[in-house]
């Protein structure tokens, strides 16, 4: 109960957070293809919700980068398919459907307690991923910034970006731009009031004096929102699985935005968030808002970021930036429909130059070349292909590239000696240790986990070993054997067994002789009496029973 407390800061807090979402919120709804209330609605339900059922107090969640991209082109493929009405039954429903579905997927997510996992994602994926968002959003407001209507896809934007350049509309490009400026200088001058509500109001105030013909945002419905949740009766079936795949994108992408700036936020709260309370939280802000066509969102860095500034430190302060919304939605929404779309162009576009991770951009060229692979690839797979499989594709390559690294480790640490190396450990002078051993036993070193990324390494090293009579296989830095480890393993043994070589395993830990005796290596291949607790206590066997077998 103590985060529902409401202090000066979380006052301020909220109120500063509510006027700096106001315009980020029609834009990311106009950006949608949605509408501009949809954004307000958006921020609106799920910045109240996520706030009080979240996880992290000082977070304020609201439609976002990555969400609204989702959005924006699922938008285009439901009207598609539903005749191209976006007041349609049809469309309403599939929308509504998919916001919902989000929702509830990411409170499930929570149940299931997967936000732990999300720390797991390395940070090369995260960063591919964030600046491909902010180049999305960059290049999708271009044509909006001079006065036109944006292609659906950034490879649209890319062709025909050239040939309109002949269309400009001078007066929307230059509403765009003095925004822009706005937003970058006024700072210099105080930071008492948020640039981006100047530029707002500054740039607006401009055009409507000036009254030139630019494309204004239009019409926001006054009041509070209506329900649509019984438009889902009217989805066609053919829908069902565009709206499940774009349901899963949503909430993994929702999870995992709103979880990084959780992250940040813990960094300068110095708190800990609690992730799948986050997760249920935001589930149940996007449910909620999706059931009034509500933009989906998630944690936002930046608003998140005016309101620990202010001061706040409690949930009640992302709930009074919702409720600033509403009361703007209630009572201003008229003065809204001549706010020039130019200018909210101009506002996504410094949102997206702010997303792009430019201290991995300028460390590229001296961050491990994997890492750089695995950056830049998921940069332009989320930017000209699919967010979803970006992540999934980063994901997968950095797995592929760890696994190779550790193997190389694991190869480099593995070695083979004669029982001279091992002299000092046994307590031998070297004059002592006995010639027959010298020539007749080799001692392999494994070091850190036998799985399947290992495995080849492995047994080009075994495939090389000498003619020899015994083979120690030291596994006291073996924690752990996968499957494929384990039929490497045994196909090793064989090997050796089979050119006559007497094979003894030392210092086995409890998971890897688990797994041994589970399918029988361990007695059938391997008899208990070559398992020894120690590398010790095989050099003393071998003295005292081997000595005539090995002369």
């Amino acid at each position: 109960m103590n985060n529902l407390k409401c202090t000066k800061g979380d006052f301020f807090g909220g109120l500063t957070a509510g006027i700096v979402a106001l315009p980020l919120a029609m834009g990311f709804g106009l950006h949608s293809g949605l509408g501009a209330a949809a954004g307000l609605y958006g921020a609106i339900f799920l910045g109240f919700f996520a706030a009080l059922f979240g996880g992290t107090p000082s977070q304020v969640s609201g439609p976002t980068g990555p969400m609204t991209v989702v959005t924006a082109a699922t938008v285009g493929i439901f009207l598609a398919k539903t005749g191209g009405d976006i007041s349609s039954s049809a469309f309403v429903g599939a929308i509504v459907a998919c916001f919902v579905l989000a929702g509830l997927l990411q409170i499930a997510m929570g149940i299931l307690k997967i936000g732990t996992l999300v720390k797991y994602i390395p940070y090369p994926v995260v960063s591919g991923f964030m600046s491909g968002i902010g180049v999305i959003i960059i290049l999708l407001q271009l044509f909006v910034a001079i006065g036109l209507t944006s292609p659906g896809s950034t490879v649209d934007v890319v062709k025909k970006i050239g040939p309109v350049l002949k269309d400009i509309n001078v007066w929307a490009f230059f509403y765009a731009a003095l925004t822009i400026a706005i937003i970058y200088l006024f700072p210099k001058i105080t930071k008492a009031v948020p640039s981006t509500l100047v530029a707002l109001i500054a740039v607006t105030i401009l055009s409507v004096v000036m009254d030139k013909n630019v494309p204004l945002i239009g019409d926001i419905p006054q009041g509070f929102p209506e329900i649509k949740i019984g438009e889902i009766f009217s989805i066609d079936s053919g829908l069902y699985i565009i709206i499940l795949e774009t349901a899963v994108t949503l909430a993994a992408l929702g999870s995992i935005d709103s979880l990084l700036t959780s992250v940040i936020a813990d960094n300068k709260t110095k708190t800990r968030h609690k992730s799948n309370q986050e997760l249920i939280g935001q589930g149940i802000g996007n449910a909620i808002g999706g059931m009034f066509m509500g933009l989906p969102g998630a944690g936002a860095t930046m608003r998140t970021m005016v309101n620990i500034r202010s001061g706040a430190r409690h949930k009640t302060s992302g709930a009074l930036h919702s409720v600033v919304l509403l009361a703007i939605l209630l009572g201003a929404g008229q003065y809204a429909s001549v706010i020039p779309r130019s200018v909210l162009a101009g506002i996504l576009i410094t949102v997206g130059i702010g997303i792009l991770d430019y201290k991995s951009l300028n460390h590229i060229r001296k961050i491990p070349i994997p890492d750089a692979v695995i950056m830049v690839t998921v940069l332009l797979v989320t930017v000209f292909l699919d967010l979803l499989l970006a992540v999934g594709i980063g994901l997968v390559l950095a797995a592929i590239l760890f696994m190779k690294k550790m193997s190389d480790v694991a190869e480099e640490k593995t070695k083979v000696s004669d029982i001279t190396a091992a002299k000092d450990e046994i307590g031998w002078p070297d004059e002592q240790v006995p010639q027959y051993m010298k020539d007749n036993v080799l001692i392999k070193h494994l070091e850190g986990p036998l799985f399947f990324g290992f495995v080849s390494g492995f047994q080009n090293i075994a495939s090389k070993l000498p003619d020899i009579k015994y083979v120690i296989i030291r596994m006291e830095k073996v924690p752990f054997v996968d499957q494929s480890g384990l039929y490497a393993l045994e196909e090793v043994i064989l090997g050796l067994e089979q050119k006559g070589v007497h094979v003894m395993l030392t210092s086995l830990q409890t998971q890897p002789e688990n797994m041994m005796r589970r399918i029988r290596i361990i007695p059938d291949l391997i008899g208990e009496d070559n398992l020894f607790a120690n590398f010790q206590d095989s050099i003393n066997w071998l003295a005292l029973h081997k000595k005539q077998e090995l002369v």
